[in-house]
């Protein structure tokens, strides 16, 4: 293949036609329309992947990456958790007992869960427990709320507010919900709403208390792992026969991560469909050409051009076109990334999102796929026009052309 030729024609036609200048402003608009497709597809896999990973560390937090939880009733106890400590000193454990409560402060009322934990235990495995309570001395009717509620009620430090809990207490010929003055001592943030306004923490032993549970006895058992999908296995082994059961948090939320996934998913294959539209400016660009150079072409292969290096420039016109756009396309996504990371251009409501800052966070497995579908897309637009080109009746066109 005489590769001089083919990059000699390559640039000629790569050059503004001013006799055709359709032809060129059609191979433009390409090249724009496949930079933008690029551009805007790195940023909305940056988006939404970033979305998705700052949902999961605070779904993390408040979830917990995994929960041991009862089959029958008194499963979980002290002889449990001791077990499990010593089986696993590289976990942190935190037992709890919790209860549907509603609170009370003057004439407002909320209902939410109440959580009964130690909290030296519960400070190492949730850091926003751990902020909420500070250096604060945790006696053992204090409660500690979510902002939502705090707010809802107008809690002070030092408030004495009521809960009323499910359990009843007989008085006479009546049932009495069970109720009990706590002081509220303090409010935690996790940035999402419906945790904030519903979740409540007080100590292992008041609950156990007014619930009239044995001290050794717990409704489950929160525990942190560093790599939750694999201790998650070793846990189901040692907790056969125990009649309790354990549940990672991915499992607890999984409709919310399926539905976010899908929802991605759906948009990676909407924006890869601007590139599509825009490969359609290089087949068009690249057929008028031949339909142009159908002379010229003629005379190449009378001359003794073969049909590979008739197709190889057709081919590679549309591919620098194409590829052109893809590396524009990634440097413009790139220096997106850069400004939406480091500046304030989109602010977002931080009540409902825990951040007014836009999260992001480019996967490789997405930037990749970025890069193969663009790629793809340009090689099959530029190798139709290119296999036309070959298509060319060389002695009809130089006796009528």
């Amino acid at each position: 293949m005489n590769k001089k030729l083919v990059n000699f024609i390559v640039k000629k036609y790569l050059r503004f036609d001013k006799k055709n200048p359709f032809i060129s402003i059609s191979a433009i608009l390409a090249f724009i329309g496949v930079s933008i497709g690029v551009m805007v597809l790195i940023l909305s896999m940056a988006i939404m992947n970033g979305t998705a990973k700052e949902f999961e560390k605070k779904l993390f937090t408040m979830n917990y990456p995994l929960t041991i939880y009862p089959k029958i009733e008194n499963s979980v106890n002290e002889q449990l958790l001791e077990k499990l400590q010593k089986d696993y000193p590289y976990l942190k454990f935190s037992p709890f007992v919790s209860s549907q409560a509603i609170i009370q402060n003057g004439d407002v009322m909320s209902g939410g869960m109440i959580f009964g934990v130690i909290p030296q235990k519960e400070a190492e495995i949730n850091p926003i427990y751990k902020e909420a309570i500070g250096d604060l001395l945790i006696n053992k009717f204090d409660v500690i709320t979510g902002s939502g509620i705090t707010e809802k009620l107008y809690l002070n430090d030092g408030t004495k507010t009521t809960l009323y809990f499910t359990e009843l207490n007989p008085t006479g010929f009546s049932m009495m919900p069970k109720m009990k003055r706590f002081n509220y001592i303090g409010s935690f943030t996790s940035g999402l709403n419906a945790y904030d306004k519903a979740y409540m923490y007080t100590t292992l032993e008041s609950l156990q208390t007014l619930l009239k549970k044995e001290t050794n006895i717990y409704d489950g058992i929160h525990i942190y792992s560093e790599d939750a999908f694999a201790d998650i296995e070793k846990l189901k082994v040692s907790l056969q026969g125990t009649d309790t059961g354990i549940v990672g948090w991915w499992q607890q939320n999984g409709n919310f991560f399926a539905a976010m996934k899908m929802e991605k998913t759906a948009l990676f294959i909407v924006l890869m469909l601007i590139i599509l539209v825009a490969s359609l400016n290089i087949i068009s660009s690249l057929l008028m050409t031949v339909m142009s150079r159908r002379k010229e072409i003629a005379l190449l292969l009378s001359m003794g051009a073969s049909s590979k290096e008739i197709k190889t420039i057709f081919l590679r016109v549309g591919t620098i076109i194409g590829f052109s756009g893809i590396l524009t396309g990634i440097v413009l996504g790139f220096v997106g990334y850069w400004f939406l990371d480091n500046f304030d251009i989109v602010t977002l409501p931080a009540d409902v999102y825990g951040s007014a800052k836009l999260p992001l966070n480019l996967a490789l497995t997405d930037f990749v796929s970025i890069i193969v579908g663009a790629v793809i897309i340009v090689l099959i637009s530029s190798y139709y026009p290119a296999s036309k080109a070959t298509n060319i009746d060389v002695i009809d066109v130089l006796r009528n052309e």
